[in-house]
């Protein structure tokens, strides 16, 4: 990866793209990039986008799971001496 320092974006560039970051909840950056990939073109090549939605709240409440968490979070003494 290669980091940019960008000076003198136009006003109007700023506004348009926080307000976008904001609404889709996105970091600045990720609009930025985005917007920078699109106007070189490469819009088309970029990936599929990936998130969690479709997962989300499907959780399953696992008795033997929850065993095995709280063993993780037994001290044992002798170890801490």
């Amino acid at each position: 990866m290669v980091q940019y320092t960008l000076r003198k974006v136009p006003r109007a560039v700023d506004t348009r793209l926080r307000k976008r970051a904001r609404a889709e909840r996105r970091s600045l950056n990720s609009v930025a990039l985005e917007a920078l990939a699109k106007g070189a073109g490469l819009d088309s090549q970029a990936g599929p986008q990936r998130d969690l939605r479709d997962i989300a709240g499907t959780w399953v409440e696992d008795p033997e799971f929850e065993r095995a968490r709280a063993a993780q979070h037994r001290i044992d003494k002798r170890l801490w001496r």
